[in-house]
């Protein structure tokens, strides 16, 4: 259900055509006690380079690694955007993600792209305009994305992705609120369960990472170095940090220097933590990360980070994670948060 405070919106008209569619288309070595800038850095590159998607596995959540009752997972995904501005906090259900990226947008902002699979809530938000990363970030994923609207060329780029677009601008199903106690554009909310049960006739996701048998045989838990803190800044407009947790055990978020919290009030956490390095189109007004190629990155499980190399050779391919001799990289099932810090002034510094 909505939150109390919030009231449907039906605006313009959704039409198989419109906004509801299915379009075509580290330095190896550097302590860890180090404050890392890391400009111009990237780690060794595996001969190894193909970003085939894994190997699906029944019985196993394909977003997050976990066990499930196979009839359950019969159902796409969600991939919502998902606002970051200090007015925007806390969101509604981020805490059940499965995944959460991370990017910059206008202003030395960050906004979210988040997914969820394998625990959908009744409502998500708040809910904003999509940016020219997005179709390369979600492609892979396909089943559904949700936004708000945006500049009429994102939005076309968005649509010609392999995702069904539900966008607010052209919500004619009531899918959509704005939330009477949030102040606007901070405030649209959507009925997240509800959308994928309209649309429960689409595909499931295909896995995207390779997820270990459990946290202590994840890759970074058995390979990587002791880290207490990792601290990533997107500009110089703030940072996040997230601190590893025993008694969770998780990795737990803070931002702009206070404890990052949710609806419920708990601090967001993470399972494993993502950094990968990414150039930045800076060429327009509205920044745009470049997440095909490959980069540096560095990868956190059970309180471990290791160095990594990220790959993903098209936009329709999944991220692959290797290590200095290629092999791929297995998180612990879980939830994981994926943050794209560019290389130019961005920075990541990992407390031992």
């Amino acid at each position: 259900m909505f939150p109390a405070a919030a009231r449907r919106i039906r605006s313009g008209r959704r039409t198989p055509g419109g906004a509801a569619l299915i379009g075509a288309g580290l330095c190896l070595g550097l302590g860890l006690g180090l404050s890392l800038g890391l400009v111009g850095c990237a780690a060794p590159v595996p001969e190894a380079t193909a970003s085939a998607a894994p190997t699906p596995q029944p019985g196993i959540m394909p977003l997050r690694g976990t066990p499930v009752d196979p009839s359950r997972a019969e159902h796409p995904s969600l991939a919502v955007k998902i606002d970051n501005h200090p007015a925007a906090r806390p969101q509604l259900g981020l805490e059940r993600a499965d995944l959460v990226f991370e990017e910059l947008v206008e202003g030395g902002l960050t906004r979210y792209v988040a997914l969820w699979h394998s625990d959908v809530p009744d409502a998500v938000g708040p809910v904003r305009s999509i940016r020219p990363m997005d179709p390369e970030i979600l492609s892979s994923f396909g089943g559904i994305v949700a936004y708000s609207g945006g500049q009429p060329q994102f939005v076309a780029a968005m649509r010609a992705a392999p995702l069904l677009n539900v966008v607010f601008d052209d919500d004619a199903g009531g899918l959509f609120v704005r939330a009477d106690d949030r102040d606007s554009p901070h405030d649209v909310v959507l009925a997240a369960d509800e959308t994928v049960t309209l649309h429960s006739d689409l595909a499931p996701p295909p896995g995207q990472f390779d997820y270990a048998d459990s946290a202590a045989e994840a890759t970074a838990s058995l390979a990587g170095d002791p880290t207490t803190t990792i601290v990533t800044r997107f500009s110089e407009s703030g940072g996040r940090a997230w601190a590893w947790d025993p008694a969770g055990p998780a990795y737990l978020r803070s931002q702009d220097g206070a404890a990052d919290r949710d609806s419920t009030g708990a601090q967001l956490n993470a399972t494993n933590v993502v950094v990968l390095r990414v150039e930045v189109d800076r060429g327009s007004d509205v920044p745009r990360t470049i997440l095909t190629g490959s980069g540096a990155a560095w990868v956190s499980t059970g309180g471990s980070t290791m160095p990594a190399t990220w790959f993903k050779d098209a936009a329709a391919a999944p991220i692959r994670l290797a290590d200095a001799v290629g092999a791929t990289i297995e998180l612990a099932p879980g939830n994981t948060w994926i943050e794209l810090v560019p290389t130019d002034d961005g920075s990541v510094e990992l407390v031992p």
